[in-house]
């Protein structure tokens, strides 16, 4: 059994609902996203677990069954009393999002404030998945203490892959930002950043240069998603690039980089080419930004 261990924040979900002005409740975040979409992908000869905090009161007690409901392992979830789950509320216009975030109460920050529960936690994982959201929540001692923990995961042959999703509205400084994350890039095995952000916040002048950024800290594979855009590809030196067809109509980006990852994951782990993985997950993150919110039945 291939076990894939997801590490960040699962949140409440506000999100528009097809009724005008009116909302729907939800529970969601980026690196849960991935891990929902993964265990709608792969059999159960996979097991995907998630890596995080939650309080003790209700609304948690709530997102813990919703996880198991899902077929996610919850054992690696630290529950904290005193605190509760972070909510967070989608804006749309004209299928773009906005986001409103209330977290200062949220759990999640802590999930890497114990380095024997973190290493428990990967111990007999295939593979750790995290994010730049994932960093972006914790203090810097804990921030230091994850990426160690998964650096020595690492040397002990998991592997690591590694989202960037930047969003500097959670970080104290953009500095701190891109030093955190070529920070978290030189403990992974594959990156799999959106140009986008990163020509924004890193000044890379084309996906190239994303690329070329990546494979200079040395990580072996990096997959560069540009929106409907061509996908570069390096794969231990080998380049490739990759057209997605567009989506003929696009409702909501939410959780598009985030089942994308998901779906390159689960076709790698099924023993198809990186090329046929970049493709699958494509086509997924296509029929996904078609839905409201960020988690889509894919059967």
């Amino acid at each position: 059994m291939t076990r894939i261990v997801s590490i960040g924040e699962c949140m409440v979900e506000l999100a528009p609902s097809s009724v005008e002005g009116s909302y729907q409740i939800g529970f969601a975040g980026d690196t849960m996203n991935t891990a929902w979409y993964l265990r709608q992908l792969l059999g159960e000869d996979h097991q995907i677990d998630y890596l995080s905090a939650v309080g003790q009161d209700a609304i948690s007690d709530q997102m813990i069954a919703f996880l198991e409901d899902a077929g996610i392992g919850t054992d690696p979830v630290l529950r904290l009393p005193g605190l509760t789950v972070g909510l967070y509320m989608i804006q749309l216009q004209e299928g773009e999002r906005s986001f409103s975030y209330w977290r200062g109460q949220s759990a999640a920050r802590n999930l890497a404030s114990d380095t024997a529960h973190l290493v428990s936690a990967l111990n007999g994982a295939q593979i750790a998945f995290f994010s730049g959201i994932t960093l972006a929540i914790l203090s810097d001692t804990d921030r230091t203490r994850l990426l160690d923990t998964l650096n020595a995961y690492r040397a002990d042959g998991g592997t690591v892959v590694f989202d960037p999703n930047l969003r500097p509205r959670l970080w104290e400084s953009a500095d701190v930002m891109t030093a955190s994350i070529m920070a978290a890039a030189e403990v992974s095995d594959t990156v799999l950043p959106s140009h986008e952000d990163e020509a924004t916040w890193f000044g890379d002048a084309d996906p190239e240069a994303t690329l070329a950024r990546y494979t200079q800290a040395g990580v072996k594979t990096v997959v560069v998603k540009n929106g409907p855009g061509e996908i570069i590809i390096s794969d231990h030196g080998n380049i490739s690039r990759v057209s997605p067809v567009a989506a003929p109509k696009v409702v909501d980006t939410t959780a598009a980089g985030d089942s994308f990852n998901a779906g390159y994951l689960a076709s790698i782990l099924s023993g198809k080419s990186i090329d046929q993985a970049v493709v699958d997950a494509a086509a997924l993150a296509g029929r996904v930004i078609q839905s409201r919110g960020a988690l889509m039945p894919c059967g």
